[in-house]
C-alpha cells in the first residue's frame, strides 16, 4: 500500500507537535469520500508496548477483514522502539511510524481505517485516527474505549440499548457519540477520523461488532494480534 509522506517524525517538542496539528487540522473533512455502499475491506489498527532494558518498544498489527463476510484478508505488523514519550494529545507522534511502516505491508487496499483511538474526539480534533489519515490518504475512524476529556467536558450515558447513543458536544460542536453497541456492556467513543461523516461512522462500527465483543472485530482482532506479536517479539529477542 502506498503512503503518502505529509511530514517528517524528527519532530520532539510540544511546540512543534501543535504546529504539526494546526497545519493538519485546516484540512479535516467530515464528509464521506466514498460510497458507502461500495465498502469491501476494513482494517483494525492498534499497538502493544514492551520494555527490554531501558529501551520502551512497539508493536503496531493491522487486521484487514472484508466487511461483509467478516473474514479475515490480510494481517500485517511492524516492529521498533519507541522514541516520543508518552504525552497527552500527542499519540500520533508516538506511534504513528509503526503505524506507516505496518501499512506500507499490505498487500490489499483496505478501502477504510479503524482505529483503537480517538479521531475528532480529541482537544485539537486530531486524534491518531485524523492524524494518520493524511498518510493513509484513506477515510478513517477513530474507536476509543476510554473516554477523554475534553475541556472538562464529561459525556452522557446512552440508554442501555444496543445502537443508543448520545453526542458529546464541547463548545457547541459535536466531537463524536458515546455509544452502547450492545445491550449491557460500556460504551464506546465514536469519532470522526477523517473523509467520513459521524452517522457513517456509527453506521460502520455498528455492523462490525459481533457478540465477542462491544469494540468493531477489526480493532478487537488487532488488539489480540499486538499481544501475541508482543510475546513473539519478546521471546524472540527479535529488536535490541
Amino acid at each position: 500500500m502506498e503512503i503518502k509522506e505529509v511530514h517528517s517524525f524528527d519532530i520532539y517538542t510540544e511546540p512543534e507537535f501543535i504546529e504539526v496539528q494546526n497545519t493538519l487540522q485546516e484540512q479535516i473533512v467530515l464528509k464521506n469520500s466514498f460510497n458507502k455502499d461500495n465498502i469491501n475491506l476494513v482494517a483494525g489498527v492498534d499497538l502493544a508496548y514492551w520494555e527490554e532494558g531501558n529501551k520502551q518498544y512497539g508493536t503496531c498489527c493491522i487486521v484487514v477483514i472484508d466487511y461483509n463476510t467478516k473474514e479475515v484478508v490480510e494481517k500485517v505488523n511492524s516492529v521498533g522502539e519507541i522514541k516520543v514519550p508518552y504525552i497527552p494529545g500527542f499519540l500520533a507522534f508516538r506511534e504513528l511510524p509503526l503505524v506507516i511502516e505496518a501499512s506500507k505491508k499490505l498487500v490489499v487496499e483496505p478501502d477504510i481505517f479503524i482505529f483503537d483511538g480517538n479521531g475528532y474526539l480529541h482537544f485539537n480534533h486530531m486524534g491518531i485516527a485524523t492524524h494518520a489519515s493524511f498518510f493513509l490518504n484513506k477515510p478513517t475512524i477513530g474507536v476509543a474505549k476510554s473516554y477523554l476529556k475534553i475541556n472538562g467536558v464529561d459525556f452522557n450515558t446512552p440508554e442501555n440499548e444496543e445502537g443508543s447513543y448520545t453526542d458529546i458536544i464541547i463548545n457547541g460542536e459535536v466531537y463524536g457519540r458515546t455509544l452502547r453497541t450492545r445491550k449491557d456492556v460500556k460504551p464506546i467513543f465514536v469519532s470522526c477520523g477523517n473523509n467520513v461523516d459521524l452517522e457513517t461512522s456509527i453506521e460502520i462500527v455498528l455492523n462490525l461488532v459481533n457478540n465477542e465483543s462491544r469494540v468493531p472485530i477489526p480493532t478487537r482482532l488487532a488488539d489480540l494480534e499486538t499481544h501475541r506479536m508482543r510475546t513473539v517479539y519478546k521471546d524472540g529477542k527479535l529488536v535490541k
